[in-house]
């Protein structure tokens, strides 16, 4: 991701677009066969430090590699850049670099949904304490939790698709967009014919209709979609965080035989990976906001309210993604799952869920569902009572004792019902199929070039 976005490797695509350009008019009679072999012959020459010194003069970045590329060309430096506009390179350019960026993004997503596949495969029917409002709820199984940031990861890898095949470039308009200078070199009945050529030659789709630039909507619709996945990331990374704490402590991130957590405290094993996820998902959460307003105020035919700040825009937003989802891989691929604290918080806190359960079944048996509420209600809250003082949770006892209850429901019913673990519903046929369903997608996923 660092090369796409290097000053090198933006001025290698300003010199094949240059070259890209003088092909096409050599094939509609504009341009001589040993001038486009000169330039062909110098494409690859870059020379940064005579392009920044001819810049620190005309304080123009495309003109110094221009003039840089024209001066190594005897012969063919003086038809670059012919009818052409700074940004018919520069936006053609930065067309093919976010191509190639969001094929590589979609590469690492591939790499992340594996992962998380494989673990939910193993984890499908483990059951665990689910939790709402981060107080102890119902139980859920391992794998149906690591499932719902997989399924958001879906969504992503979807509007990902979506953006890479509408990628399209400026294409070859001049000034204003009209490709004015192009229908004097080329009469304009033969526009359309010229553009097509070149886009076929760059393998890059152009907007039919542009001012100067190519619409800025596009850099914001795909800048919220990479910060959509850091969205996601980040909602994974902080409920790892909160599971790894000690009052819960059934996560862990990867931690180094030799990793230290802490300065002062040697004890330490701070979740510094997940830390990191979501300090950057923060960062690119704010990008969308900047790609918004450089498209709400290029204003008629082109303003340089976006110029300064996509020279970093784009490249953050998608070396924080890039970032983003190779950490999130490794994380997934060496998470902890430690059984014990999964099963002490089962003991401790499932059994109030199965006064769900045996509500239902004692309105099943004829009692008042509304009075035997309150009933569970006060059973309930006094073992809640006991729990806070240190003691085992004593619910399964007290609803045992309570006659009541024992004359609607059978002692051997009344123990099926306390068994909780399997209170999960379809959460492990849930999680199976979500991996399978990772698996068929990630399969149309194609190596990035």
């Amino acid at each position: 991701m660092r090369r796409l976005w290097s000053e090198q490797y933006k001025r290698e695509l300003w010199r094949l677009i240059w070259l890209a350009l003088a092909e096409t008019q050599h094939e509609f009679g504009l341009v001589r066969s040993d001038q486009v072999a000169d330039l062909r012959a110098h494409a690859n020459q870059l020379d940064i430090p005579r392009a920044l010194e001819i810049e620190a003069e005309i304080h123009h970045d495309l003109m110094a590699e221009l003039k840089t590329y024209a001066e190594q060309c005897p012969v063919g430096g003086g038809i670059l850049h012919l009818g052409a506009t700074s940004m018919d390179i520069e936006d053609n350019a930065d067309a093919l670099r976010l191509a190639a960026s969001l094929d590589l993004i979609l590469e690492r997503l591939g790499e992340l949904l594996q992962a998380f596949a494989q673990r939910i495969t193993e984890t499908a029917a483990t059951p665990v304490m689910g939790y709402t409002h981060l107080q102890p709820a119902e139980p859920t199984t391992l794998g149906y939790r690591l499932s719902s940031y997989a399924q958001d990861l879906l969504a992503d890898l979807a509007d990902l698709r979506k953006v890479r095949q509408e990628i399209k470039g400026k294409g070859f308009k001049g000034a204003v967009g009209t490709a004015a200078a192009y229908g004097d070199l080329l009469g304009v009945n033969r526009l359309d014919q010229f553009e097509e050529s070149l886009s076929q030659r760059l393998g890059l789709a152009f907007y039919p209709v542009t001012t100067q630039t190519y619409p800025r909507k596009q850099d914001y619709q795909i800048v919220s979609v990479l910060a959509g996945i850091g969205s996601s990331l980040y909602k994974f990374a902080f409920d790892l965080r909160i599971m790894q704490s000690p009052p819960i402590g059934e996560w862990a991130e990867p931690f180094g035989k030799k990793q230290v957590g802490s300065s002062a405290m040697p004890f330490k094993r701070n979740p510094i990976q997940a830390e990191k996820i979501d300090s950057l998902a923060r960062s690119l959460a704010s990008l969308p906001q900047t790609a918004w307003h450089n498209a709400a105020h290029s204003l008629l035919e082109r303003t340089l309210d976006d110029s300064a700040n996509r020279r970093t825009l784009l490249p953050e937003a998608f070396l924080i993604t890039d970032e983003l989802l190779s950490g999130a891989a490794k994380l997934v691929k060496g998470m902890q799952f430690n059984q014990a604290a999964i099963q002490r918080n089962l003991d401790q806190y499932a059994p109030f869920a199965a006064t769900e359960r045996i509500l239902m079944a004692l309105a099943r048996a004829g009692a008042d569902r509304q009075v035997m509420h309150e009933k569970l209600r006060g059973h309930a809250l006094t073992a809640w009572g006991s729990i806070q003082t240190g003691n085992p949770n004593p619910l399964s006892q007290i609803l045992k004792a309570d006659a009541e209850i024992g004359a609607l429901v059978k002692p051997d019913q009344l123990e099926d019902l306390l068994q909780v673990e399997g209170y999960t519903g379809f959460a492990a046929v849930r999680a199976r199929e979500t991996a399978r369903q990772i698996e068929l997608e990630i399969s149309k996923i194609k190596p990035a070039a």
